[in-house]
């Protein structure tokens, strides 16, 4: 009897970015235990937060503590690979916890993986993604749609990506954006209204939809089969960590 191979994507929803820390945390020491026998993506929306990654340089952050208070901005130092980067509203953060056992024990290749079906659920919206080479991420007319940043114990990944959909842009002022000079960011609604495109649905829908495109080419390129999971059953699972 052939089991079926899950991807478990929970909508958390707005969550603010230390509870949806501690928790993919939880789900990934689940993963890593067996407690969890599936792969896991999680999509959530922070509140403004900047995070600082392993790779992060000081002078990458221009902002000072007072102005990213000022602005309503948490700052979180993280493990994930990468520099300096923004959350916030309407940015699709998704945190992908996998055992790469089960797929291929090769960060390069599950890297290129992530770019991938960011490239598929932007396409659909007529806005066409590239990979820049030399860095993790995606693109689109040369400018930045997409940031990645993982960590990885036991093959097992966590934290993932943030895909900017309504973000507002100024945010990245603040500072370098990942480390990377001169860079122009996008968001997926700018790079339709650049088109001309109409888009009849709201910043929220638009959200919605990029998600469901996101998880379901995650599904496609990982082989396995999309079920939704409710954050009541994720906690449950991950060993009852709260949220909030």
């Amino acid at each position: 009897m052939t089991t079926v191979r899950q991807l478990l994507v929970c909508d958390l929803g707005t969550l603010s970015y230390g509870a949806a820390l501690e928790l993919q945390r939880g789900v990934a020491r689940s993963r890593i235990s067996g407690a969890i026998n599936q792969d896991v993506l999680l999509l959530v929306e922070h509140p403004a937060v900047v995070t600082l990654g392993r790779s992060s340089k000081a002078n990458h952050l221009l902002a000072s503590p007072a102005l990213l208070a000022a602005r309503g901005v948490e700052l979180f130092e993280v493990e994930r690979g990468g520099d300096v980067t923004f959350h916030g509203p309407g940015q699709l953060v998704g945190y992908p916890i996998f055992d790469l056992k089960r797929h291929k024990q090769d960060l390069h290749w599950y890297l290129r993986q992530v770019e991938e079906a960011l490239i598929r659920g932007v396409a659909p919206f007529g806005v066409v993604g590239e990979r820049n080479v030399g860095y993790t991420g995606v693109w689109t007319q040369g400018r930045k749609l997409a940031s990645i940043g993982v960590h990885a114990r036991d093959w097992v990944t966590w934290h993932g990506f943030a895909l900017n959909v309504t973000t507002e842009l100024s945010y990245f002022d603040l500072m370098v954006p990942c480390g990377i000079a001169d860079v122009t960011m996008t968001s997926l609604q700018r790079e339709i209204e650049l088109q001309g495109a109409e888009r009849r649905s709201s910043g929220s829908d638009l959200w919605q939809l990029t998600g469901e495109n996101v998880s379901a080419a995650f599904a496609e390129l990982f082989q396995l089969e999309k079920t939704a999971l409710a954050q009541e059953e994720l906690q449950r699972l991950a060993g009852e960590v709260a949220v909030g």
